[in-house]
Order: structure tokens, then sequence, then C-alpha cells
């Protein structure tokens, strides 16, 4: 059955010091479709079940609300972990400053916790983008930056090139798509992994493998896929626009300890082709195990 524990977080490097500073929670409330009163609603409820980390993006069109919901939980400023990101078409140098400020402004916040890069952008040199990206940090609009989608040659280049440390990358992770080679360069750098889309967009739900796992400890088969996550040092940030739902990814996701053979059974689920988000625009995706 499902042992108790506190959901855990990960850390924002300090100059050279990985594993030191900020906490970011390790279970996450993603906000992608949601929109209006309800997504201000959900934010404000989530918080209040206990939630403390929230990620939105400009390009999701709900900042406000975010905010709003983060002003009405009651809930501090400076006990939420905000994250934000600029689209790949605000990379530029003053583009991305611009676009980092109108984010604060529409979030209603003096800074976020952590400004991505949402998607590369070959057009615009990576070098610029991660100087204009450290700017932003420096300025004390994020407290911490770093990149999504990247590759694991996009990821060398940028821990290579950046003036300041880089915290995370996020990218799609889940069940069926192996993410081995940018885990291990993650890690080869010291940063720290994010998975969205980790329920596959609801594939888990009728797994069988998943289904029969979550059976044996009385929970659902998307909390044993956040906690297979978790329990690899993964940060989850999943979306619903149900708060049933969000409270009990945050409680079983938490508390659920898989054992190493149920976590090899997850595991062995991957296979190529399961990709759910592909944008036109995408990097070369590495090669799938």
């Amino acid at each position: 059955m499902a042992t108790s524990s506190t959901p855990s977080a990960t850390s924002v490097p300090k100059s050279g010091e990985a594993g030191a500073g900020l906490p970011m929670p390790r279970i996450g409330l993603g906000t992608y479709r949601l929109a209006g009163a309800a997504c201000a609603d959900l934010v404000a409820s989530a918080l209040d079940a206990g939630y403390r980390h929230v990620d939105t993006a400009e390009s999701y069109r709900n900042e406000t609300e975010v905010g709003d919901g983060v002003r009405a939980s009651g809930v501090p400023r400076t006990e939420i972990f905000l994250t934000t990101k600029v689209w790949r078409d605000g990379l530029a140098a003053g583009d991305l400053e611009r676009r980092a400020e109108a984010s604060l402004a529409r979030l209603g916040v003096d800074y976020v916790d952590l400004l991505l890069i949402h998607w590369p952008n070959p057009e615009v040199p990576l070098q610029e983008t991660l100087d204009a990206l450290a700017r932003v940090k420096r300025s004390g609009m994020a407290r911490a930056i770093g990149v999504s989608n990247f590759t694991v040659a996009l990821l060398d280049e940028a821990a290579a090139r950046s003036s300041e440390p880089l915290l995370v990358n996020q990218v799609e992770y889940h069940p069926y798509l192996s993410q081995k080679r940018v885990r291990t360069a993650a890690r080869r750098h010291g940063l720290a992994l994010t998975a969205y889309s980790p329920l596959a967009q609801g594939r888990v739900n009728d797994d069988p493998v998943l289904l029969e796992i979550g059976a044996a400890h009385g929970v659902e088969p998307a909390q044993v896929a956040l906690r297979w996550l978790v329990q690899q040092g993964v940060t989850v940030i999943p979306k619903t626009a149900s708060l049933q739902r969000a409270r009990a990814n945050l409680e079983q996701a938490g508390r659920l300890q898989l054992s190493d053979p149920e976590m090899a059974r997850i595991s062995a689920l991957a296979e190529p082709g399961s990709r759910t988000v592909n944008m036109p625009f995408a990097p070369e995706w590495d090669a799938e195990d």
C-alpha cells in the first residue's frame, strides 16, 4: 500500500553549486488550456489544497488569470514557485526582456521564480538568447532561468554558453517516451528535469500495466505514472481542470512508493513514436530508446 511522505523538491543551483538555493516542488499544477475564471478558481483552490508550484506561459494566454488565482489563494507569494515561459518569437536581445516584463505585468507580480525559453529558435543565435535570459535573472525579474524542449546537443551548448546557471530543461516525458539521453545530459550539467504531458494526454488512464499497479496500491493509473516520474527525481506539472484530480495527483504521487520491479515494468512501456507534442518548428529530437 501507499506509504506516507512529503512531496520532494529540487533546488535552483547557485553559482556552480548544484542542489543549493531556491526549492522547486516536485509536483506542480500545469495550466495549459485553462482559461478565464475557471483558471483563476482552479489555481486558487489548488494552492489552498497544498500546491506550491504553478506553471504557465505567455503562449497559454492565461497569465492574468493565473496571477488572479495566486492572489485569491491568500498563500504568501514567497511560498509559491511560479514558472512562466517566453515564446520562440521573443528570444532576441531586447525582445526577451520586454516579453518578461509583459509577463510580470500580466501576472501582477514583481518576479517569477523560473523563466524558461519555451522552444528553441534557430533563427536567433542561442548565445544572444542566453545573454538576454541572464540579464533578466540579474535584473531580479526571475529568480532562476532555464530552457524547454532542448535536445542533448542544444542542452550541451546552452550549459556551456550561459553566464548564469540554468535550473531546468522542461520536456515531454511519460511512460511511453524514453528520455534517457536528455535525462543523462541534464544530470551531467546539474540541471533538473521537468516533465510536461506526464500523463501522455490521458493515454495512461487505460494502460493495463498502470491499472494493475494502481489497483495494488489503491490509486489511479495517473498517480502511478506521476509517481514513476517523481521517484526518478523528475518534477511533474500535470494539467487538469478538476480540483478533485489535482488533489489526488498531489496527495497520491507525493506519498506512493513504487518498488524497483514496478518501476522497471513502467519503464518498459516506452516505445518509438509516442511523442504527443511535436510542433512543426521542433528541433530534431534525440533518438528514442
